[in-house]
């Protein structure tokens, strides 16, 4: 890896861990840095991350909903949870959007800390991976959707047009 200074601006020491291991974990990048993951999300390379609005947050999980089996990821500094099954419908009640279905994916999510919602398209172990990230008010990954995967590791052809698509739209309105 390039030398940086640990004085040079958190931009350029993002940049420099990712022009040195473009595929590395995003999470480690922010944690050597110091700083939350939405600032390594806007020094990725241009559309790689498009954001929208977090106030998008139920109209994305709608359209979640019909995607299939995807791959649900909670990301903290103690770990990674991974979950594959559908995006179960949900509601706003009690201060919580609800998840609810038949589907090992459930529990109740603060939409309302949903600041800004990414759509990442970057390759992640030498492969393209596409997800959509809810960014809470902090700048951290709340959870992440992952466009799944056929037997053979390529992304799912349906899917992965569902998440241009839903991507598009929602720049389009930036």
């Amino acid at each position: 890896m390039a030398q940086v200074s640990p004085l040079a601006r958190p931009e350029d020491r993002i940049r420099a861990q990712l022009a040195a291991k473009p595929d590395g974990v995003l999470e480690t990048i922010a944690a050597d840095v110091g700083v939350p993951l939405a600032d390594v999300l806007a020094c990725l390379p241009e559309g790689a991350s498009v954001p929208a609005d977090g106030s998008a947050f139920e109209e994305i999980w709608k359209d979640l909903v019909a995607w299939g089996e995807i791959t649900f990821v909670v990301h903290t500094r103690d770990g990674v949870f991974e979950c594959k099954g559908g995006i179960p419908s949900g509601s706003f009640g009690r201060g919580y959007f609800n998840v609810h279905g038949d589907s090992p994916i459930g529990g109740h999510l603060r939409a309302d800390r949903c600041q800004s919602i990414h759509f990442v398209d970057r390759p992640f172990f030498g492969k393209r991976s596409c997800s959509v990230q809810f960014i809470n008010l902090e700048g951290e990954a709340m959870f992440k959707v992952f466009v799944g995967r056929n037997g053979d590791r390529s992304l799912k052809t349906e899917q992965l047009a569902r998440f241009e698509a839903l991507r598009d739209r929602m720049a389009a309105r930036s």
